[in-house]
Order: C-alpha cells, then sequence, then structure tokens
C-alpha cells in the first residue's frame, strides 16, 4: 500500500500530498479573503506541507498572505519557502541571483514574514549560473549552521547539479517541472529515491492538459473521478519520495485533489498511464 507520509531530511514528517500557494492572491479586496479562506482549509483538511517562494507576489506577499491566514501555525505543518530570485536585473528585472549576501537578505526576510526563527525546509530556487555553486550553498549552510534554516532544498536542478550540491552540504529536497505527461526529469527523481531525498514535482498536473487525453480520460472514468486525481494518484504511486504540491485557488479544487490520495489505480491502469511519459 501507499504511503501516505514521508520525513523530509528523515526526520520532519510530512503528509505527502500537499499544497502549492502560488496561485494565492495577496491583492486587497475579495480574492485576497478568498485566498485566506482556502489555505485555511488545507490545514483543515489536513495538509501539512505547504509550498511557498520570495517569488510569488511579487516579493514575499504570498509569504506574508500565509502567515496572516495560518499564524500561529500547527505543531505538525511545514511551510517551505524558496530564496535566490530576486529583482537585481537591469531596470529593476527579476533574475536568478544567488549571491550570498542576497540568499542571506531574502532568509531574514522571510523569517519575519513567516513570523518564525527557523525555516524548516528552505529551498534554492534556481541555480544562479553568475555564482559558484558552492558560494551559494555555502551561504545557506551558514544560515542553517546559525539555526535559520533546518534543512535545504534546490529547485530545477540537474542530477550533476545535484550530486554537486551534496558534496556541499546535505540535500533534504528537490522542486522539479514533472508530471504523468512531462518525465524530462526522471533521471533527477531516480537520484532522488537512491538518496532518500525528498521530490516536490510542480505543474503536477501539466496545467490540466492531462485531461485532454484520452487514455487519461478513460482512467478516469473508470475510477469515477477527474483526470486531476488520476495524474496526482499515478505520482503519488509513481515514486515513494515524491511529495505533489498541487496549487489552487478554489476550495473545490483543494478537497478534489486532496481526494486524490485514496483514489487507487489498478496495476493495469497504471502501466497504460506509465506509456504517456515524455521523458528527454
Amino acid at each position: 500500500m501507499t504511503s501516505t507520509t514521508f520525513r523530509v531530511g528523515g526526520d520532519l514528517e510530512v503528509r505527502r500530498l500537499g499544497f502549492g500557494a502560488m496561485h494565492l492572491s495577496a491583492e486587497p479586496g475579495p480574492d485576497r479573503e478568498r485566498s485566506l479562506a482556502v489555505a485555511r482549509r488545507a490545514v483543515e483538511l489536513g495538509v501539512t506541507l505547504i509550498d511557498t517562494a520570495y517569488l510569488y507576489g511579487d516579493g514575499g506577499a504570498n509569504e506574508e498572505l500565509l502567515a496572516e491566514a495560518l499564524h500561529p501555525y500547527p505543531d505538525e505543518l511545514l511551510i517551505t519557502t524558496k530564496v535566490g530570485v530576486a529583482r537585481t536585473g537591469p531596470g529593476g528585472d527579476w533574475r536568478f541571483d544567488g549571491r550570498p549576501a542576497v540568499l542571506r537578505e531574502q532568509v531574514e526576510q522571510a523569517l519575519r514574514r513567516l513570523r518564525v526563527e527557523r525555516i524548516e525546509l528552505l529551498q534554492l530556487h534556481r541555480v544562479d549560473p553568475d555564482t559558484p555553486l558552492a558560494e551559494q550553498l555555502g551561504a545557506l549552510r551558514e544560515l542553517r549552521d546559525e539555526g535559520k534554516i533546518g534543512r535545504i532544498g534546490l529547485s530545477e536542478v540537474t542530477v550533476d547539479e545535484l550530486a554537486r550540491a551534496r558534496e556541499v552540504v546535505e540535500i533534504a529536497s528537490v522542486q522539479n517541472r514533472y508530471n504523468l505527461l512531462d518525465r524530462a526529469h526522471e533521471p533527477v527523481l531516480a537520484a532522488c529515491e537512491a538518496a532518500g531525498i525528498a521530490f516536490l514535482p510542480w505543474r503536477t498536473v501539466a496545467w490540466g492538459d492531462a485531461g485532454a487525453r484520452a487514455e487519461v480520460a478513460a482512467v478516469a472514468a473508470e475510477l469515477d473521478a477527474t483526470p486531476t486525481q488520476v495524474a496526482l494518484a499515478w505520482l503519488l504511486g509513481h515514486s515513494p519520495v515524491i511529495l505533489p504540491i498541487p496549487g489552487t485557488s478554489r476550495a473545490d479544487h483543494l478537497a478534489e485533489n486532496l481526494a486524490a490520495e485514496s483514489l487507487r489505480l489498478s496495476p493495469a491502469q497504471r502501466v497504460r498511464l506509465d506509456g504517456l511519459g515524455v521523458a528527454s
């Protein structure tokens, strides 16, 4: 039977099916109120892993929204955020920026916005090609040693980058684009599985494209489920280290996503779905 939990970093237990907060609007007004309600509903429904980032909401607004909705946090709740993208490009444009001073400042800001003294899982949003990887991870390792970070993760990395990163510091998670129809990062997933590293796929349902595939729709009809639920159930059964973080701004879609945890694909159905992947 597929396990519904995973220990991130070997010790921090979370429910494998989490929630991505990227789509929650932080703009004042009805949309913000709905976003606050959805975040609270996620926790009410048993979500213990919520993903956000400095980038979401144009520089920390998403983090502030989650704090407003959920602080003081339940003991079992893990809010993971990401740093390493900043408005430091020409004219204040967003760019990958992993310079140690920038990473440190973003972590300090995240601690303040999330109203915590320690971020239990902090992920490098992207590897900055203009800053040595060892310097980027060295800065995060220093913050970990200072007690401001509990565990360190990566996002959108290759197998080689993951291997080089692990020579610098322990890596607890990897967040790469991955879903039923897009398996370009299958080698990275395999490396994570071999090392017991949590793999948090983003774009978990291919922005709804899965429902356009006849095979996915057929399996969904057989199970009286939605194509989205089939795509999430496939992820949960594909590898024990996968922690999907589907995002939504609607409470009904949230409930639909979480119901995928109880969906059971037969071996034959899984074989049919396995054949849909596009790997490279």
